[in-house]
């Protein structure tokens, strides 16, 4: 009994991709790049794409300049280095080390998270066949795997098997190898208005990933309000769903896990068709949060998507026999909003017909311009661009902050945990009236600029370096 049931869950699955890439056909994934410069030696120098890590931290907004180290033993970083007396911790006044492994026999995290314990700053994974860049992404966050995905801070940047035979190349001569890694214009930046986009779930029985995804909203729901409530972002959330086949809509396995006959399906949560939740239950639920966020937008208080999200994971849990409409409509009426409106956005789940607002989803899920497919849950996409590496609060914001133009960003961006303020180390080398105590220098997410002031309706005139009249 418990085969057939697993060998149908894993049937209906495979049904579910195949109706995501089906209905993404016309799409494609983008590999988010960012820019690796070789400063040094000179006979390698020039600019090369990378591939951004779907993991850690990169430095949205910023760069890193360091000195390329390949390992003379665990060359695919999948051992700790302890193991091999190897340390890759940069010396006082050096530069960062940025380690370089090769791709193969382990995940792509674990070779970071390696070299990470080892001291290295950054990690280089060299490709071992000829092809296109891709993406690394994080392995299915299992209790082996947890520990070093969530705890690894440094950026990661994957590289084209020739380049990196180049690399290696010169560190094994002997030679200085210098790079720079480069993520300011990995996010377009061209208004003082940031658009982004979170791809989530409201299922809170999927393990570590839904687990680490809550918090991610919890931590963040401060900032994406102060955001929002300011007029800096324009926040929308969204939610993957699949259809299930048509010569399939009358099977028990698409009756519980779909809505609209078929149209809108998520996963079983407890991948058990005969007990708890269905994944038609996440389907209506992920529904209402869309409609939760419609209504209010038209109330003009979009952030109380946020207020929602982090109230209902917290008053009606799947564990507790919450997750339902009642619990639903507690939350909403506490937040103030109308009922009604919202359960009319929804529409009827049983009606053989269309639902336009997971149709639009549907669509969204769809690539367009330089955003790919949605095809990762959860993805976050700032300025249409898939944000890569960790979902964690600061690590976002600094993508966030990236998309601003420079000079409009809001303080939130300036704070110390975000940026270094450039212009409190000798007022960032820009022009300075110490008497009158005017400066040209203004500090910005991507660094210091200088530019005269503008003084009580009066624009002073000149380089913002050395003179400013």
């Amino acid at each position: 009994m418990e085969l057939r049931r697993s060998s149908a869950l894993r049937v209906l699955l495979g049904f579910l991709v195949l109706s995501l890439i089906a209905s993404s056909s016309l799409g494609r994934f983008v590999v988010e790049k960012n820019s690796l410069m070789v400063t040094s030696p000179d006979k390698i120098k020039g600019k090369h794409d990378s591939a951004i890590g779907n993991f850690g931290i990169p430095q949205y907004g910023g760069s890193m300049a360091g000195t390329v180290v390949y390992p003379k033993e665990n060359q695919k970083g999948c051992k700790s280095f302890d193991g091999f007396g190897i340390s890759f911790q940069a010396k006082s006044g050096s530069l960062p080390t940025f380690v370089l492994v090769d791709r193969g026999d382990c995940f792509f995290a674990l070779k970071v998270w390696n070299a990470q314990n080892a001291g290295a700053s950054a990690v280089l994974v060299a490709d071992d066949i000829d092809e296109a860049l891709i993406t690394m992404d994080s392995p299915e966050a299992d209790g082996s795997s947890v520990k070093y995905i969530e705890n690894i801070t440094i950026p990661s940047a994957f590289i084209e098997k020739g380049f990196g035979e180049t690399l290696k190349k010169a560190v094994n001569s002997g030679e200085m190898v210098n790079v720079n890694l480069d993520w300011r214009e990995a996010v377009p930046h061209p208004d003082d208005r940031v658009e982004y986009e979170l791809w989530t779930n409201s299922n809170d029985e999927c393990g570590v990933k839904c687990d680490m995804l809550m918090e991610f909203v919890k931590d963040f729901k401060g900032a994406a309000q102060i955001l929002e409530k300011g007029g800096y972002t324009q926040f929308t959330p969204h939610y993957i769903t699949w259809y299930c086949p048509q010569a399939f809509t009358l099977s028990r396995q698409c009756k519980s896990q779909c809505i609209n006959h078929g149209r809108y399906c998520a996963p079983d949560p407890e991948q058990d068709f005969s007990s708890g939740y269905d994944g038609k239950d996440v389907v209506q639920e992920n529904l209402r949060q869309l409609c939760v966020f419609r209504v209010a937008n038209e109330t003009k208080k979009p952030w109380l998507w946020w207020d929602y999200v982090t109230d209902f994971q917290i008053r009606c849990p799947m564990k507790d026999k919450k997750y339902n409409k009642e619990c639903a409509d507690g939350v909403i009426k506490s937040l103030g909003l109308d009922i009604k409106k919202i359960d009319d956005c929804m529409g009827d789940p049983h009606a053989d017909s269309e639902n336009p607002v997971l149709k639009e989803e549907q669509d969204a899920q769809v690539g367009k311009g330089s955003r790919g497919d949605v095809t990762i849950l959860p993805t976050l996409v700032v300025n249409n661009r898939q944000y890569r590496g960790k979902l964690e609060k600061s690590a976002v914001l600094k993508a966030i902050c990236s998309g601003f133009e420079e000079t409009t960003e809001p303080a939130v961006c300036l704070s110390d945990d975000v940026e270094t303020n450039e212009c409190l180390d000798n007022n960032g080398g820009c022009w300075l009236d110490k008497a009158a105590n005017l400066t040209a220098c203004k500090d910005t997410f991507r660094g210091r600029v200088c530019e005269c002031p503008l003084v009580d309706g009066v624009q002073f005139k000149g380089d913002g370096y050395t003179k400013c009249e």
